[in-house]
């Protein structure tokens, strides 16, 4: 009698999904989307490690999250990643003994505008400040918006902040762009007294002229409200929950929408806005601009005063901050071999 053999039982491999890639062209307005990496140049304390962290968070989505660095990493490193990338813009902590910097480049030929941190937040201080912080789980799914106030046109190292800003973050088409994409802000106001630039990052939220904060919730969450304190169903409408009524003392942030937003916001019926702050938040000081990227002629330089001298204060800082890059240009020049960034 003949022998069959068992025929081999193929195990099951379950397909890989591959990641959808993101656009490198807006599809709407044509126009080429700005990515970022967000690193450090030399030793960070805890602190400013978490800035780093708040900063990538907030360039999201289009920007490297999770990006590992060596101690041995150049500029030269990144700069090769950033062409195949699509990356066009580097933003860069660095500490010295006096204060900490920021850099924001343009890749691959600059310019490069040079920040002091005078003072910062955490994101994490700044929810511990609230009451009710608020972090949807779409919150970061969309670029921000981006807002500039006192800048003017009339100085022209202001003109080219305004313009490097502007770039950063992807342009929006006011007739397109859809109001559910529009979740956060980021807000920089350059005051002339003290020539300082608040840098701020709220979301955005809508609610509801003249409606309760119950009532809110009891749309949007679906859930039987508890009612076993109350005499009557009308004691729950017409009782305000906290804060529910605060939107009707700043008629300004009213708002009528040209289409229906959630269940709640309604074309018909006007909206106000409102503002959280997420973090972080910082005040900078606009140090110098360089024509390349952290190399080139300098275009602005704050330790200059009106007749071309530097005072003495100012020359011991701007001394630690060029020492910086004046190593950063030593090791691409040795390096010949550079580590790969993984």
């Amino acid at each position: 009698m003949p022998r069959f053999r068992n025929k081999k039982k193929v195990p099951f491999v379950k397909p890989v999904a591959k990641k959808q890639q993101q656009q490198n062209v807006d599809h709407i307005t044509g126009d080429r989307i700005p990515r970022s990496f967000v690193f450090s140049r030399g030793k960070l304390p805890g602190s400013l490690k978490q800035l780093q962290a708040d900063l990538r968070k907030l360039m999201l989505p289009y920007t490297a999250l999770k990006l590992k660095e060596k101690k041995r990493n150049n500029l030269k490193d990144f700069l090769n990643v950033a062409g195949p990338m699509g990356v066009t813009h580097f933003l860069m902590l660095s500490k010295t003994a006096t204060a900490p910097y920021l850099r924001v480049a343009k890749t691959p030929q600059g310019p490069t505008l040079t920040f002091k941190i005078h003072e910062y937040s955490l994101a994490i201080d700044v929810a511990r400040s609230q009451l009710r912080p608020r972090c949807p789980k779409d919150l970061f799914s969309n670029a921000p918006l981006i807002v500039l106030s006192g800048f003017g046109k009339e100085e022209r190292h202001l003109s080219l902040v305004t313009t490097v800003f502007q770039n950063i973050f992807p342009a929006i088409d006011i007739n397109t762009v859809k109001l559910s994409s529009c979740q956060r802000i980021v807000l920089l106001n350059y005051n002339k007294d003290t020539k300082l630039i608040d840098f701020r990052h709220f979301s955005i939220r809508l609610q509801p002229v003249g409606v309760s904060r119950r009532i809110r919730k009891f749309v949007q969450n679906h859930q039987v409200p508890n009612l076993k304190d109350l005499q009557d169903v009308s004691d729950f409408v017409t009782k305000a929950g906290y804060g529910s009524e605060s939107e009707a003392d700043d008629e300004a942030a009213h708002v009528s929408l040209p289409s229906d937003l959630g269940r709640v916001n309604r074309s018909t019926n006007k909206s106000a806005v409102k503002l959280q702050e997420l973090g972080p938040r910082m005040s900078l000081q606009l140090i110098k601009i360089e024509e390349g990227l952290c190399t080139g002629g300098v275009m602005f330089s704050e330790y200059e005063n009106s007749k071309g001298s530097k005072t003495q204060e100012s020359v011991e800082e701007q001394n630690e901050s060029d020492e910086d890059m004046e190593e950063e240009q030593i090791d691409s020049e040795e390096d010949v071999e550079n580590d790969p960034i993984h």
